[in-house]
């Protein structure tokens, strides 16, 4: 082992020193030995007491972003795509509307709270990975069940931090949504990894049908009383409403069950013939992922219905309605995904915040006389609402339910609750 070694020699002090004390015989050597471990010690050390990069992001613009690793290994292509929520991060990452995705959580903290099993919003976890700033190296809140590391682990969900997500959020604003590839296999070049990337497109992709319920089911679960914010609950008539799956979260069924509203969820593919024989009071269009007009056979499935009962379109549901109308879709730059998108409600004049995820609007130019746009978010101007009373048609860009976000919106499902009443009462 090499060592060094320095010797330190006090010298006889000063005569000005204070206090003056008496002169040493003789000198008094101290020496202080150093020793560092050879380099082949070194290479020998299996561990270190932190973690290290070892997962890649390769977007399809050519960057690498190094980065580390947690919840499952492997590699996974998908779309990146930023969120702009400061909490319910677990309600984000069981939202089935981001299948396909990665999400980029832009709140630098992730993993405070942990998980617990009441604030999921679907069976499982969809998306196809968490990339994030910092993970907490604790978790706590007096729910916590697991940490959100081992939750992602147990569902086979990759995820990335210590990467700069800021610098990732600025390059998706100015170039729009791009498709990555996260990978823990050193064996993958990063010129594999850019080639899944360039050769992979979520654009047409039919992401419904992977996310949808396959058999009808009843729902009885209401809002939670320790979370009930609003007196919403439907003391009078209950109303019947067959709900579509194209990936609808739980709290938009409890919020509807709320209300007072007796729900029959059926899958995405379920025939317009069928839910009109079980003559429920309304319809409703749920949120899901993807591209709109990939899926056609649901576009027939709304046009068929609407006119026929009153409907109420959330996300999804809003874009399926614009087509079924005769109206377009389109991609947007990079999307609206987070808790705080201001939107205008035209017919009140009120602003709400809400929450919103999607990457699709509808052209409201392309749309037939007689629809009216009811909001309009205040970001893009992008169309965020529609209505066409004379066909019992009202729908929203966003998330009336929120979870995670404000609860400005929850109004919607009041109004859709008006709109089967009115129907009712002039039948």
């Amino acid at each position: 082992m090499a060592t060094a070694a320095i010797n330190l020699a006090l010298v006889k002090p000063s005569p000005f020193s204070v206090p003056k004390r008496q002169t040493p015989s003789k000198l008094r050597v101290f020496i202080l030995r150093c020793s560092s471990a050879t380099a082949n010690a070194v290479s020998d050390l299996s561990e270190r007491p932190w973690k290290t990069s070892d997962a890649r992001l390769v977007l399809e613009d050519g960057s690498i972003w190094k980065a580390k690793s947690f919840g499952a290994s492997g590699t996974q292509v998908g779309e990146v795509v930023f969120n702009t929520s400061l909490t319910g991060y677990q309600e984000i990452i069981t939202d089935p509307s981001y299948a396909g995705q990665f999400v980029l959580m832009t709140n630098p903290q992730i993993g405070n709270t942990g998980v617990n099993f009441d604030d999921e919003e679907s069976r499982q976890c969809f998306l196809g990975g968490l990339v994030i700033r910092s993970l907490s190296i604790s978790a706590s809140n007096y729910r916590c069940a697991e940490t959100l590391g081992d939750y992602l682990s147990a569902r086979n969900i990759m995820g990335i931090y210590d990467v700069d997500t800021r610098a990732i959020t600025r390059r998706l604003r100015q170039d729009g949504s791009l498709i990555g590839v996260l990978s823990t296999e050193e064996t993958k070049t990063d010129e594999e990894l850019l080639e899944m990337s360039r050769s992979w497109d979520i654009v047409g992709v039919d992401l419904i049908s992977g996310v949808s319920c396959k058999t009808p089911y009843e729902w009885v679960d209401k809002t939670d009383s320790e979370w009930e914010f609003k007196s919403n609950r439907n003391d009078g008539e209950a109303f019947r409403v067959v709900a579509y799956d194209f990936g609808i979260k739980s709290n938009i069924l409890r919020r509807l069950a709320s209300c007072g509203c007796k729900i029959t969820v059926v899958p995405s593919t379920w025939p317009a013939s069928e839910t009109l024989k079980m003559k429920p009071d309304g319809v409703l269009f749920s949120n899901g992922p993807g591209d709109p007009s990939a899926v056609p056979y649901a576009v027939e499935t709304v046009k068929e219905i609407l006119g026929k009962v009153p409907v109420f379109g959330i996300c999804m549901g809003h874009q399926l309605i614009g087509l079924a109308l005769g109206g377009t879709t389109f991609k947007m730059k990079f999307g609206h995904h987070g808790g705080n998108h201001p939107v205008w409600n035209l017919r009140t004049g009120h602003v709400e915040i809400s929450a919103q995820n999607h990457n699709y609007a509808v052209d409201p130019k392309s749309l037939p006389d007689g629809v009216e746009v009811t909001h309009v978010n205040l970001n893009d101007k992008s169309c965020a609402g529609l209505a066409y009373p004379a066909r019992k048609i009202m729908s929203i860009q966003y998330h009336p339910e929120a979870s995670p976000g404000p609860h400005d919106s929850d109004y919607a499902f009041r109004e859709f609750i008006e709109l089967m009443k009115r129907v009712k009462v002039n039948a």
